[in-house]
């Protein structure tokens, strides 16, 4: 009689608990109203599927809308690009477009300027500054482009 197959089939393999060799995935979207939600999602996914601690996870979805709702609401750019840097211990975000950088503003001129954490809008940055464990600001996505791009650390507590 043959045996049957059934036992061999087996759930696949809990990845989450896994250690992570370092990898950067690279997404594309239009300059759309949905790109910051598409853009938070699959970058709270990268980090859950690899094992990151939620609450930088939380933390990630919060400063992506941020960064990639600037991108939409602020350029004229027709593509955003999220390039997601996974470690082993935490995750580096960059938010790409081509628009040129313009002036960097020191931060009691962006309070200023921008908002307060207290303000309905604006505040973007500010949240990028106060949870972030780095940032900033630098050039565009390929040599000879015009554009920037803002980018962001967070490691797990």
């Amino acid at each position: 009689m043959p045996r049957s197959n059934v036992n061999e089939l087996r759930e696949p393999k809990d990845m989450t608990n896994s250690p992570i060799t370092p990898q950067t995935y690279h997404l594309t979207t239009p300059n759309s109203p949905l790109s910051p939600r598409i853009c938070r999602e699959t970058v709270a996914m990268l980090l859950s599927t690899n094992g990151h601690d939620p609450r930088v996870a939380d933390t990630a979805r919060t400063l992506v809308s941020e960064v990639v709702t600037n991108a939409v609401r602020h350029t004229k750019t027709p593509t955003v690009r999220l390039e997601t840097a996974v470690t082993a211990d935490g995750v580096r975000v960059a938010v790409y477009d081509d628009s040129p950088a313009g002036l960097l503003v020191p931060p009691e001129v962006a309070r200023e300027t921008y908002g307060t954490y207290d303000d309905e809008g604006g505040r973007g940055l500010l949240l990028v500054r106060a949870l972030a464990q780095g940032w900033g600001v630098g050039g565009a996505y390929a040599p000879g482009r015009v554009g920037k791009h803002v980018w962001f650390e967070l490691r797990d507590h």
